[in-house]
């Protein structure tokens, strides 16, 4: 005969785990960020290709900007690319911070996808840490006084674009 106290170990487990992939299959963000609410740390980077870096000043700006951390051996940046290209098209500014990368493999990576940025700076890894970045690719939405209103973990999809980053853009639109 089973005992009822045996049992309750292997249902508690079975049910974390239905409770982790419910969590899972909903796309949101699990990774908490001190970032939100506070004003973007300093900018630091050096220029990649031939224009100019993005700068602390770029992101006190007014208007709505994207932060993104990518580099060219990242898969899932690429899975993310085609959103951030149709981003700039709507005229959303997005400045591309390449991460712990080789130059030339980041030029590469453009040149065969495109170049979604409307400024871009070389990371190697020091501001990264700053912002509290897990892994590429990683996105920040900044408002027009500079303050992170969102921080997205991982690739920006359809569904993520639409049920968080819009929103975040809106409410750092009327910040």
């Amino acid at each position: 005969m089973v005992k009822p106290l045996m049992v309750l170990p292997l249902v508690v487990v079975v049910g974390l785990l239905a409770a982790s992939y419910v969590k899972l299959g909903t796309g949101e963000a699990n990774l908490p960020s001190t970032m939100e609410g506070r004003v973007a740390p300093m900018v630091t980077v050096a220029a990649l290709g031939n224009g100019d870096p993005v700068t602390q000043a770029d992101l006190m700006a007014p208007g709505v900007k994207l932060v993104n951390f990518w580099a060219s051996w990242c898969q899932p940046c690429r899975v993310e690319h085609p959103v951030l290209d149709r981003l700039r098209e709507e005229g959303v500014v997005i400045y591309g911070i390449n991460y712990k990368d080789e130059p030339d493999a980041a030029q590469g990576f453009l040149a065969e996808m495109g170049n979604p940025y409307a400024k871009l700076g070389a990371d190697s890894g020091r501001m990264a840490l700053d912002w509290g970045v897990y892994g590429v690719p990683e996105t920040y939405v900044i408002d027009g006084s500079g303050t992170v209103v969102l921080r997205w973990a991982g690739p920006i999809t359809e569904a993520v674009l639409e049920k968080t980053l819009r929103p975040a853009m809106a409410k750092a639109a009327a910040n």
